[in-house]
């Protein structure tokens, strides 16, 4: 039974801290548990006419594990569900610090709206993801402060070298080679990701550094184009090279 017991706390005790304040008077039936929730970043305004559920907090009890970007947002999605909100705007993101917490930290306010169409329609512009009739692709990469942060290294596409990656860094860069090509780099080891390039597309690229035998290993990582654009534009990085470079 104590066995039992200790496991479910280290289970709470690993998962994100959510904390929801209900606003006075809002009784609203709760979503099915996949119903659509559209997110609105912090620099985008929600439509007209929603009306205010609930503020939520989700945050780093000190020993939460699995806390990116991903993950705190479905979070915040579920609570969203369970009051019956079907918009939620974020109202503040702390991305990771090498002297702070390793999570993604969000303030969210939990909207209702019946305007189903217009927000359909606002997400299919958002998801379309082009720049125009444009002879290049952009490539945002970017990393969070974190584990190695002593270690930098070169992202490569074949072999040519695009850009230094370092620790609490982003920068933008116009990928003029269009077609099936790889995003490399290396440290003690190597890491490669094919990477198919389509002119007027944006792509997302979060790197990082994983544990290896003697000095860490890079991690490459594409992310979504919605969750990429929300990661890279409210990332605050001490070294910030996004002016654009030309490849």
């Amino acid at each position: 039974m104590i066995g039992v017991l200790l496991c479910i706390g280290l289970m709470y005790a690993c998962s994100p801290k959510i904390k929801t304040v209900l606003s006075s008077g809002q009784q609203v039936k709760s979503l099915a548990y996949d119903a659509e929730v559209y997110v609105y970043s912090v620099n985008e305004s929600v439509p007209d006419g929603v009306i205010k559920i609930a503020q939520i907090s989700l945050g780093d009890t000190g020993f939460t594990l699995k806390c990116n970007y991903e993950t705190m947002l479905e979070k915040a999605k579920q609570e969203a569900r369970k009051v019956g909100a079907n918009v939620l705007k974020i109202t503040q993101h702390k991305t990771p610090s090498l002297l702070g917490s390793a999570c993604h930290r969000l303030k969210v306010t939990l909207c209702k709206s019946d305007a189903l169409d217009l927000l359909e329609k606002h997400e299919t512009s958002r998801a379309a993801n082009y720049l125009g009739d444009v002879e290049y692709a952009l490539l945002h990469v970017y990393r969070y402060s974190g584990a190695g942060s002593m270690i930098n290294y070169n992202l490569k596409l074949g072999d040519a070298t695009l850009c230094r990656v370092k620790n609490n860094f982003k920068t933008t860069i116009k990928i003029k080679k269009e077609g099936l090509n790889r995003l490399s780099a290396k440290t003690e080891s190597k890491t490669e990701l094919p990477f198919d390039v389509v002119f007027g597309k944006e792509y997302f690229l979060r790197c990082s550094v994983k544990t290896g035998a003697f000095v860490g290993r890079p991690k490459l990582e594409f992310v979504s184009y919605q969750n990429g654009k929300v990661e890279f534009e409210n990332f605050k990085a001490k070294r910030d090279e996004t002016r654009l470079s030309n490849k």
